[in-house]
């Protein structure tokens, strides 16, 4: 049996205004939308070459837990620099959890906090 990677699936109470972050702040690029043109109930992106799906939740569906947790915790995405991009976010009002950090010579990560609770890791390796 071989397994492919296909796609990434959000949940989000403000699914344009969800989409518009990941377009606008992180660069993806809208691919289509799903339902009513005003108040879509899915809308489609690419993020770095990861199909994303980001579906309007139900108003009484319970938000996830706060990061670090079990289950999927967070979104990487690599960066080839991390200072500018990190100064770049903090400018635009998107609230960083942490500030960077040296892991290795060769790896800085910083992570901050999406829409709906998602947690976004940069990582500039070298």
């Amino acid at each position: 049996m071989t397994y492919t990677y296909d796609h990434l699936h959000l949940r989000s109470r403000d699914v344009v205004a969800a989409a518009r972050f990941y377009v606008e702040a992180l660069g993806a690029r809208e691919t289509g939308r799903v339902g009513d043109a005003a108040a879509p109930s899915r809308i489609m992106i690419e993020l770095g070459g990861v199909k994303v799906f980001i579906e309007q939740a139900p108003q009484d569906m319970p938000a996830g837990a706060t990061p670090p947790h079990v289950g999927l915790e967070h979104l990487g995405l690599t960066v080839p620099d991390i200072k500018a991009a990190v100064t770049d976010l903090a400018a635009r009002g998107y609230p960083l959890v942490s500030g960077i950090t040296e892991l290795r010579a060769d790896l800085k990560i910083a992570f901050f906090d999406g829409p709906d609770g998602v947690r976004i890791e940069l990582l500039q390796r070298s």
